[in-house]
């Protein structure tokens, strides 16, 4: 299947590291493309031992489309401004993405994806958890996928304002008491993937806040069924950092989530996104 690369499957339910693709320098057609395929195949791919700088993330994220700009809220960009300083230090309490979540869900053009490379590592701890969410959705009952069926839920982002102004990480009444910048949108609880054409459950912890012309209360019971389902331990991976590591996943069809198990220590992270379509 794989010609020029080599992948190794980190899980039964997705995730694969890629081996012979260096990212610090151009890479030949052939094996961009299956990168590619790679990527389509188990959702989110790692790179182990890589030397790549901020300018060849972007290079490698270009293959899969334009770089998406950072949202107003964040607050650390990077060397351009499509590059994402995620540092979590000794002293922090907010770890960056810390409940289940797909990126930025709350725009109406989530990112197709996100490129995140280790800059500084605590000694051990700091790892990543995915969830697939094609699996979510296949696992559902035949009932329960005819009543999401045209659903459509809001998204904002305002837990993650409240949060960022709680710790310190925005200036107050920069976070939720900023109406400029609370932003929301709706998208369909179940979304089909522009590329491999399977649908997947789209709906996330961090952003979705409620059904589209229904009331928080009544969405509630729905919706924390839909989070825990679509979380269950069978259909994620974990991904152990090490230096010069590299991931990249789907942002249409898996939720992530960066485990806090390192207080004290310092952990530094790249970060460029790949633009999106509206999802459908």
């Amino acid at each position: 299947m794989y010609s020029h690369i080599r992948v190794r499957p980190l899980s039964g339910a997705l995730g694969a590291e890629v081996f012979g693709a260096d990212l610090s320098g151009e890479m030949p057609a052939a094996t961009i493309a299956e990168v590619k395929q790679a990527f389509n195949q188990y959702q989110v791919i790692f790179f182990r031992e890589q030397d790549a700088s901020d300018h060849d993330l972007a290079r490698f994220a270009r293959h899969f489309g334009d770089l998406a700009v950072l949202p107003p809220h964040r607050q650390h960009p990077g060397l351009f401004p499509e590059l994402l300083v995620i540092d979590k230090k000794p002293e922090t309490g907010l770890v960056f993405g810390w409940e289940w979540h797909s990126d930025t869900t709350h725009l109406e053009v989530p990112p197709l994806g996100s490129v995140l490379a280790a800059r500084q590592l605590p000694p051990v701890g700091g790892d990543t958890m995915f969830a697939n969410q094609y699996l979510a959705y296949d696992t559902l009952s035949d009932g329960m996928k005819a009543m999401l069926d045209g659903l459509k839920a809001v998204h904002s982002n305002s837990r993650i304002l409240a949060s960022l102004e709680m710790d310190d990480v925005l200036a107050p009444g920069q976070g939720l008491g900023n109406t400029n910048g609370t932003m929301s949108a709706v998208h369909p609880v179940v979304r089909t993937h522009p590329d491999t054409g399977r649908k997947a459950l789209f709906v996330n912890t961090m952003h979705t806040e409620r059904f589209e012309g229904m009331t928080l209360a009544e969405s509630q019971p729905l919706l924390n069924y839909l989070y825990e389902h679509g979380t269950r331990p069978e259909f994620t991976c974990r991904f152990r950092w090490e230096p010069g590591s590299i991931a990249f996943w789907d942002n249409r069809c898996c939720q992530h989530l960066a485990l806090d198990d390192y207080p004290g220590q310092r952990r530094l992270m790249h970060r460029v996104q790949v633009r999106g379509t509206r999802p459908v």
